[in-house]
């Protein structure tokens, strides 16, 4: 297994900072750097920085991957152009990692104009356009929600480039199996990577597929400090929206998107107890005293730097990839480099 870096747009880094940041990740011997991606910086470019700082430290640089970008941001082809582009400017050292992000919400379709339809027909239609476009293909596709006639992008050579589905349900994993080249997980449990490893597998089967050619990467999140209530207050609170979601969301929506996934864990009644406290006016400080120590601890590790590689053996298991996903208790690049540190391959 292999360990790579994520840095979000929570850390408040500047672009030097991130390059700074990823030299040390070289140096430290983590394999790959990772970026979610919103409506914030491009996520290209983010990845173009950071490469270039590790080629300070490793020869040709580490691999960059944006896990994930959230379709409604941009057409097949544009995804394409993007990924073409930062492929080949790192030879060939980026992965692609596409999701639907809120599309399964009412609220997330309106949005950006959408009206609805099969999400995972969408995703379906994103995988099989993109794949196609980025191996040189000229790619003609009538879908539902994807038209493309004659495509062909204008790159030689093809930049071949990876392309991840951010998956956690069934349909998604098993979708996952049959197009995508990886799968990109999120707030897992060990037991919960074994479990979706056998859906990908039920999806690789349908096209004859070996399960094994599909890696599976997955961010876990670390929050480092001697001070381990305070690191235990920033991992909740980086946890709470999802577990929770949205407020204001109705109850038919409780039961799709990463609600769905904890529930799935085994965690609904917790939940349902947070969601009654909400509801009847707590406030977020209140919310995140009263989150379940069990559920934080099963899907990620705060508190000291001795006893973060252990958690981190222990948490990727059956991953190909195991992300340390930085979440600082403290502002500045030292939180971000003690987690770094704690986790280190050579530690």
């Amino acid at each position: 297994m292999e360990l790579g870096i994520g840095l979000d747009a929570s850390l408040n880094l500047s672009f030097e900072e991130q390059a700074q940041i990823s030299m040390e990740a070289a140096r430290f011997g983590y394999t790959s750097i990772w970026t979610p991606e919103g409506t914030g910086h491009d996520g290209f470019q983010i990845c173009i920085n950071r490469w270039l700082g590790t080629r300070e430290v490793v020869p040709g640089g580490l691999t960059t991957g944006i896990a994930v970008s959230p379709v409604a941001l941009r057409t097949p082809v544009a995804l394409a152009m993007g990924a073409g582009t930062v492929s080949q400017l790192t030879g060939g050292r980026f992965i692609l990692g596409i999701g639907s992000g809120a599309l399964h919400t009412q609220s997330g379709r309106a949005t950006y104009g959408m009206g609805r339809f099969s999400v995972i027909g969408l995703m379906r239609e994103y995988l099989t356009s993109l794949r196609g476009l980025l191996a040189g293909d000229e790619v003609t596709h009538e879908g539902d929600t994807v038209v493309i006639r004659g495509v062909r992008l204008a790159v030689e050579p093809p930049p071949r480039t990876p392309v991840y589905l951010g998956a956690l349900g069934p349909e998604m994993l098993r979708l996952g199996g049959e197009f995508a080249d990886g799968i990109a997980l999120n707030w897992c449990m060990p037991e919960q990577i074994a479990w979706s490893r056998d859906r990908i597998a039920e999806g690789a089967a349908r096209l004859g597929r070996d399960p094994a050619s599909v890696k599976v990467v997955e961010y876990i999140r670390v929050c480092i400090d001697d001070d381990e209530q305070l690191a235990r207050r920033s991992f909740t609170r980086a946890m709470l929206g999802y577990a929770l979601g949205r407020p204001d969301a109705p109850a038919r929506e409780r039961g799709t998107g990463y609600r769905a996934h904890f529930d799935r864990m085994g965690f609904a009644n917790e939940l349902a107890r947070l969601d009654a406290m909400r509801a009847a006016g707590a406030p977020e400080e209140e919310l995140v005293d009263a989150f379940p120590e069990e559920l934080a601890r099963r899907v990620g590790y705060y508190g000291p730097a001795e006893g973060a590689a252990d958690a981190l053996g222990a948490l990727s298991e059956g991953l190909d990839v195991a992300i340390v996903r930085v979440v600082p208790a403290r502002p500045g690049l030292d939180a971000v480099e003690a987690t770094m540190r704690a986790c280190a391959p050579a530690v």
